[in-house]
């Protein structure tokens, strides 16, 4: 797995077999045949990433399909200002790059790990051999590449609106996208700071955020992460529209964990 650092460093030297829990814990094995199923665990691999460590790189040629199994990585673009542009974050149970895996093109951004990260990765040409074969693995690539799409375009109209507060929401609720990250559940860990860095804002500006969104009973905020109460209207939210009054009902809780 050709996974550079932040320092140019290799940490080839990290990559192992993926164990039989952590490939239980890969979504899209399970829409394979049994035979399809045997071939792609024989060839997926996990490597750790420390914090800073590019996982993908602008210009590489891609060759493995990359996947989150713990941690959280960002996904951005450097200008040529200097500044740099967060497109998403990657919590876990999120694989990304489909699109550049299929048309074999070099990476137009950077996969960087904000925390110390477990990320998993399908060899391209075994990515492409399942894209003749399965019928169940193009429709999980398909599904993707579509909610990945719906993502992109709210992300652009929200933006438009300059608020900081749907910007909060609206990441947010790309975060607990249950089509694109279903490893993170209810449940996302993660710090005030990390998620500042993947919105752009002070991390005192995202409390306040969140707060507010606390305040209308859509999250709650909990020691070292975020639970969802209302995803329906953490979604209307982050359109910057005004959202409906919550309803404890109809709200998606569990227990908070011990």
């Amino acid at each position: 797995m050709p996974i550079g650092s932040a320092n140019g460093s290799s940490i080839r030297d990290r990559v192992r077999p993926a164990s039989a829990a952590e490939l239980d814990n890969i979504p899209w094995l399970r829409t394979l045949e049994p035979v399809q199923r045997r071939r792609a665990e024989g060839v997926v691999v996990v490597g750790e990433a420390e914090p800073g460590d590019l996982v993908c790189r602008i210009g590489r040629a891609p060759t493995y399909w990359f996947g989150v199994v713990e941690g959280l990585l960002k996904m951005s673009n450097d200008n040529a200002d200097g500044t740099s542009m967060t497109y998403s974050g990657l919590p876990p149970g999120g694989w990304f790059g489909e699109g550049t895996a299929m048309k074999r093109e070099p990476y137009r951004y950077n996969i960087q790990a904000l925390r110390r990260s477990l990320v998993a990765g399908l060899p391209i040409d075994e990515f492409h051999w399942l894209l003749d074969h399965s019928i169940g693995f193009n429709r999980f690539v398909m599904n993707q590449l579509n909610e990945r799409l719906a993502q992109f375009i709210a992300a652009r109209e929200a933006d438009r609106l300059n608020n900081p507060d749907v910007r909060v929401a609206r990441n947010l609720a790309a975060l607990f996208n249950p089509v694109l990250f279903p490893g993170v559940g209810q449940l996302l860990r993660i710090t005030q700071q990390e998620l500042a860095y993947l919105i752009g804002l002070s991390r005192q500006r995202v409390n306040e955020a969140l707060r507010a969104l606390e305040a209308q009973g859509m999250i709650r905020v909990e020691y070292g992460g975020l639970r969802v109460l209302d995803l329906a209207a953490l979604r209307v939210s982050a359109q910057g529209l005004a959202t409906p009054p919550f309803n404890a009902s109809n709200a998606s809780r569990i227990e908070s964990p011990r």
